[in-house]
C-alpha cells in the first residue's frame, strides 16, 4: 500500500513562521495549475501503474484558500487513475478562515474524510502576530461544520511569551472542538522568514522553555486521552494518521504538484519548488523534478532507523533483518553500548524511552555508520 499526497501552493497570506512552497500572489493561476497537477496524477499513474493508494493528502499552501471544485476534480482525478483502498484515509488542510459549509459540503460529496485543521494557538493576539487569517472563535465555527468527522489540529509551541498554561487552554479549544488528533510542533525560525529575526533578536523562547512546554503536554494529553505515538503526534485510540505511519515506516508515497515529494522503488524525487517552472514542464511534458536519489545500502539503514526511532513504538529488528538481509545487533553492537542509557530494548522491539523521545536527534544520529 501507497500514499498520495498532493501540493497545493496557495495562501491568502504567508505567515510569519511558514517556509514552505506557498505564493500568496500567484492565486490567480490556480485554474492554470490544476489542469497541470491534475496531468502529473495521470502520468505519475502510468509510471507506477500497479500502485494501490490507502492514504491521499492534500496539503499546502493552504488547500482550502482555492475553490472546492479545483479539489473535488483532484479527488475525482486520483480515483479515475489509481486503484484507491475502499477504506482510504482521505485528508486535507484546512486554514478556518477559509473554510464555509458549502466547501464541506463538496469535500465530503468526493470521499474526504479526515480534517486538518491549522490552529496553532487559542489566543488571538499570538494568532495576528504569527499573521495568521483566523481568531480562536473562527475555529469552532469550523469545527462546528465539521461535527461527527475525524478531525486533527496543529498547535505551535515555542512562540514569544508563550506559557504552559496558554498551550494548556489551547489544547482545551481543540478539545472542545471534537478533535481526535493533535500535532504539536515546536517553532522552527527557519533562515528567511520574518519570525528568523525575532530569534535574531533573542525574543522566542529557549529551547528549555519549549521542551519545558513540550513535557507539560506530553502529560496534559495522556490526561485527556491522547496517545504520543510520534515525538509531535499525538491521538486518541484508533485515530493515528495512516498517512504519517507510512513516511515513519518508510512506506513508498507519490507527491504531486510544487516541491512534492516521493519515494518510489528506493528512489527519492522532489519536484521544483516554482510554479512557472512546474507548469511549464508538465505542459511540455518534461520532467518536474530537481532532485532525485537512489537510497540504498547504508543510507537506506540509517532511513528506517531514524523514521522509525521517531515513533513511540520504535523499530522491528527482525523487519530490519529481513529487510535489509542483516543483522542488527551485530552492526549497531557499539552504538547500543554508548546509548544504552536513552534506548528500551525489549526482544524484537527498540525504541527512544519515552523521556529522551524529545531529544531524539543525537540519539539517531549514533546510528550513521562513519
Amino acid at each position: 500500500m501507497s500514499g498520495l499526497y498532493i501540493h497545493v501552493p496557495f495562501c491568502k497570506q504567508k505567515c510569519t513562521y511558514c517556509d514552505f512552497a506557498s505564493f500568496p500572489k500567484e492565486i490567480g493561476k490556480a485554474e492554470s495549475y490544476f489542469a497541470c497537477l491534475y496531468r502529473e496524477i495521470e502520468g505519475r499513474s502510468k509510471q507506477y501503474p500497479k500502485t494501490i493508494l490507502d492514504t491521499v493528502y492534500i496539503g499546502g499552501g493552504t488547500p482550502s484558500v482555492v475553490d472546492s471544485k479545483f479539489i473535488v476534480g483532484a479527488i475525482r482525478q486520483v480515483k479515475k487513475c489509481f486503484t484507491l483502498k475502499k477504506d482510504a484515509e482521505i485528508t486535507i488542510e484546512l486554514n478556518p478562515g477559509t473554510v464555509d459549509a458549502q466547501k464541506i459540503k463538496d469535500y465530503l460529496s468526493v470521499g474526504i474524510n479526515r480534517f486538518s485543521i491549522g490552529l496553532q494557538t487559542g489566543f488571538d493576539d499570538q494568532l495576528k502576530k504569527l499573521n495568521r487569517i483566523h481568531t480562536a472563535k473562527d475555529f469552532l465555527l469550523t469545527t462546528n461544520l465539521l461535527k461527527g468527522q475525524n478531525i486533527s489540529a496543529d498547535i505551535l509551541i515555542g512562540l514569544s511569551g508563550q506559557t504552559i498554561e496558554q498551550v494548556k487552554k489551547t489544547v482545551d479549544l481543540a478539545i472542545a472542538g471534537g478533535v481526535s488528533h493533535l500535532s504539536v510542533y515546536a517553532l522552527t525560525p527557519e533562515v528567511g522568514t520574518p519570525i528568523y529575526t525575532d530569534y535574531l533578536n533573542g525574543e522566542l523562547l529557549c529551547d528549555d522553555e519549549v521542551a519545558d512546554i513540550y513535557d507539560a503536554i506530553v502529560n496534559y494529553l495522556k490526561e485527556k486521552g491522547f496517545y504520543r505515538y510520534e515525538v509531535s503526534n499525538f491521538a486518541r485510540d484508533g485515530f493515528y494518521s495512516r498517512h504519517n505511519l507510512n513516511y515513519w515506516k518508510r512506506g513508498e508515497y507519490i507527491g504531486v504538484g510544487v516541491s512534492a515529494s516521493s519515494f518510489m522503488e528506493n528512489r527519492r524525487f522532489t519536484n521544483t519548488f516554482k510554479i512557472d517552472e512546474y507548469m511549464n514542464a508538465i505542459i511540455y511534458n518534461k520532467n518536474p523534478e530537481i532532485s532525485s536519489d537512489l537510497i540504498e545500502g547504508d543510507d537506506a539503514k540509517f532511513e528506517f532507523i531514524m523514521l522509525g526511532l521517531r515513533t513511540a513504538k520504535g523499530i522491528s529488528i527482525s523487519e530490519f533483518n529481513k529487510t535489509f538481509s542483516a543483522d542488527f545487533m551485530a552492526e549497531y553492537k557499539t552504538v547500543l553500548s554508548k546509548k544504552s542509557k536513552y534506548l528500551d530494548l525489549n526482544g524484537d522491539n527498540l525504541k527512544i524511552k519515552d523521556e529522551y523521545l524529545y531529544v531524539q536527534n543525537d540519539i539517531i544520529l549514533a546510528f550513521i555508520k562513519d
